[in-house]
């Protein structure tokens, strides 16, 4: 029910927020967001501090949090590629992938260390503190050395969404791309739910079990982008074996019942988990004309966040019915099968990194920047 709170809202704002990243500015709008969530988390944790013991309480910051980031995501996707550009992209991508994916590392270390010296009511509060930096951050930022030329929409809210779904529609590459990370988003992408089953009922551990196999889960994931991070292009046979092991590694974790063994199999489901992500993000991204990013950059997030409150319950009921080695089998399954799908259905075009776009004539009102030299 906590993943359900916070990832309803983006199945109801996911669009419209997709539909303002283009209408927006993006860097204003990313400093507003993450002030919202920088209060959702002290929220948290003065509820912690608080000793609050009521489950409607902690529900109630996942909503307003889950909220926020409809208006968040498709603004920091869409904001990432005027930061360095197309041709940089898919580095730029996984280098976020990795850097994210190493706090599943560090952070359950740190907070491990936190939790036994100061309480649990601290690390919320650390973590409300950690967003000064992110907002000062984005203030720093020179929109004038932006690389990429956004012309701002002015068509009505309905009819960008409508032109963002008919895009994604009409392209066969961000089609299927999107139809399979919507199978692999609600079956197979469900860790949150799943491991703390795993190292509770599976592994009958406590919470230091927990943060190891959610350590092994990141180290993983920070091996795999950084795989990705040093290729020079995305690369449609690399999306399609990444799905292919992030099923193959799940199935190996539902047969493990040691903890070294669960932490390897989950150290593999890492690493297939980053090179499908970043890839399917960059190769989306650059299949996308810069006019629209927002909205197809928001339409991913859309499928990837969106799903969860479905994905959460079907990984809830399974692992209460057959355990966390049971949603792990379906997950592993869906996976499989999408790669399959998704070599079925070739030939599917690559983007190159350079989306050369004719341009419409502009609408009243619409003021088009130049671009700089070397971006087209």
């Amino acid at each position: 029910m906590l993943g359900f709170c916070l990832y309803a809202p983006y199945a109801v704002l996911g669009l419209i927020g997709a539909a303002l990243a283009d209408r927006w500015d993006r860097q204003r709008s990313m400093m507003i967001t993450q002030t919202g969530m920088a209060l959702a988390a002290a929220a948290l944790a003065i509820v912690a501090y608080l000793h609050v013991d009521s489950v409607w309480a902690i529900d109630a910051i996942a909503l307003v949090r889950g909220s926020i980031l409809p208006f968040n995501n498709p603004s920091r996707q869409a904001l990432m590629v005027q930061l360095v550009g197309r041709g940089e992209l898919p580095n730029a991508i996984a280098l976020n992938a990795s850097v994210n994916n190493a706090t599943r590392v560090v952070g359950p270390a740190v907070a491990g260390v936190l939790i036994a010296k100061v309480g649990v009511a601290a690390c919320f509060a650390l973590n409300a503190v950690s967003f000064i930096a992110v907002i000062v951050a984005l203030g720093m930022m020179r929109p004038a050395e932006f690389h990429a030329d956004v012309t701002r929409s002015r068509a009505t809210l309905l009819a960008s969404i409508r032109e963002g779904l008919g895009y994604a529609r009409r392209t066969k590459t961000v089609r299927v791309v999107l139809g399979m990370l919507l199978v692999i988003s609600t079956i197979s992408i469900n860790f949150n739910v799943v491991l703390p089953v795993l190292a509770r009922t599976t592994m009958h551990g406590t919470a230091q079990t927990y943060g190891f196999i959610t350590a092994a889960f990141g180290l993983g994931a920070v091996a795999g982008a950084f795989i990705t991070a040093g290729r020079t292009r995305a690369s449609r046979g690399l999306l399609l074996i990444a799905a292919a092991g992030f099923g193959a590694a799940q199935l190996l974790v539902a047969t493990q019942r040691s903890l070294i063994g669960v932490a390897i199999a989950l150290i593999a489901t890492g690493v297939f988990y980053a090179i499908y992500t970043s890839s399917s993000n960059a190769i989306v991204q650059l299949a996308t004309p810069p006019h629209i990013q927002g909205r197809i950059s928001g339409l991913y997030s859309y499928v990837f966040i969106a799903t969860g409150p479905v994905g959460s319950l079907i990984a809830g009921g399974l692992s209460q019915s057959g355990g966390a080695p049971l949603a792990f089998v379906a997950g592993g399954v869906a996976a499989l099968v999408m790669a399959i799908v998704g070599w079925l259905v070739q030939p599917w075009p690559m983007p190159t990194g350079t989306v050369r776009v004719r341009r419409r004539p502009l609408a009243a009102g619409v003021v088009r920047r130049s671009p700089k030299k070397g971006t087209t």
